[in-house]
């Protein structure tokens, strides 16, 4: 296994240690090498997504990544950004499918804000679409318009081609879970998203077994809130996906808990934490390292096809909240509130 390593800015390095330390817990002998994305990448050569990062990432077997971004950025040019470096190793390396994972477990239903009976017992799996949608789409940009106003820009679009890869990831994970799947559109407005539900209903004549059912967005946001068991497996496009699993994180207490992979069509991928670079806390260890972790077991399931150690894995997690081991965003009164490495040291001693 060759595994590039991107830390990249805020508390990424501190979380990518836990789950590199993890990993080298396991002593699988695989070769991990390091590099720079966002604003480290910039920091070092001018550019959030360096050349010899994105060699390492297509010469790699898997990547674990674990944030981009800080405030001190935001001065740049739009194509300096850190995020800027995130969007286009995804495209770089045609990550069109990610999955994110909201997953409640027993022991943090008191860090819901939702009532327990609402929570209890969650399982969602979201497949996002990651390299179309609004976020790539041509034209874009700001300009002054005919009436002398600056006009800024972006545009929806998704071909079929598109839409048709990422239903069939959909359906094929809905196959091996409970034969749900939602698919999640604005098609009453969007003409795009029109399309994507009309492909939607094609692909599913070659799933016969799974249920297909459809939500317009803002609806779906709702109804996370409502009654988010209903769901089991939701398919969405780019930006619909990046709002509803954020929305879906605090179902399970904390963003701080939620894993994700983005793989390609041959399940390469690259595996990281669903929160962002928290700059605020950088430095201070005391970010939660367990999504970072649970991104490691994803990278076992999804791309190494090894069920054993990404069981491995989660198991330690639970382990580790089943002995009370807390972080500050997930800590409640009687918990044993810990720093990020400890965390990730709960999580080793309960491997074996």
């Amino acid at each position: 296994m060759k595994i590039a390593i991107l830390p990249g800015d805020g508390i990424g390095p501190e979380i990518t240690k836990q789950a590199v330390d993890v990993l080298k817990a396991l002593n699988l002998g695989a070769e991990l090498l390091e590099a720079e994305i966002g604003g480290a990448g910039y920091d070092k050569f001018g550019d959030p997504l360096p050349d010899s990062t994105i060699d390492l990432a297509v010469k790699s077997d898997a990547i674990l990544l674990g944030a981009v971004g800080d405030w001190k950025y935001d001065a740049l040019p739009r194509d300096k950004r850190p995020e800027r470096g995130l969007l286009r190793i995804r495209k770089e390396l045609n990550l069109f499918a990610n999955l994110r994972p909201a997953i409640l477990y027993p022991e943090l239903v008191g860090a819901s804000s939702l009532k327990a009976e609402i929570v209890s017992n969650l399982d969602i799996m979201i497949v996002r679409e990651l390299t179309g949608d609004i976020y790539f789409g041509q034209p874009r940009g700001i300009h002054v318009n005919e009436k002398g106003e600056r006009e800024g820009i972006n545009t929806m679009r998704y071909s079929e081609s598109e839409i048709k890869r990422i239903a069939h990831v959909a359906f094929k994970i809905a196959m091996k879970r409970s034969k749900k799947l939602c698919s999640v559109d604005k098609a009453n407005v969007l003409e795009a998203t029109e399309l994507w539900r009309q492909i939607m209903i094609d692909i599913s004549k070659e799933y016969p077994e799974v249920e297909l059912t459809h939500m317009y967005v803002d609806n779906a946001a709702m109804q996370l809130i409502k009654n988010p068991k209903q769901f089991d497996v939701l398919v969405t496009g780019n930006i619909f996906g990046d709002i509803l699993s954020d929305e879906a994180s605090m179902l399970t207490g904390s963003i701080g808990m939620l894993p994700s992979a983005s793989l390609d069509s041959n399940n390469k991928g690259m595996y990281e934490p669903s929160h962002g670079s928290a700059p605020d806390i950088a430095g201070k260890n005391i970010a939660n390292p367990l999504a970072t972790i649970l991104s490691l077991a994803m990278m076992f399931r999804y791309t190494f096809n090894d069920e054993k150690n990404a069981n491995k894995i989660e198991s330690a997690v639970k382990k580790a909240l089943s002995r009370g081991f807390r972080t500050a965003d997930i800590y409640s009164a009687g918990d044993k509130k810990v720093s990020c490495s400890e965390m990730g040291e709960a999580v080793i001693a309960s491997l074996n």
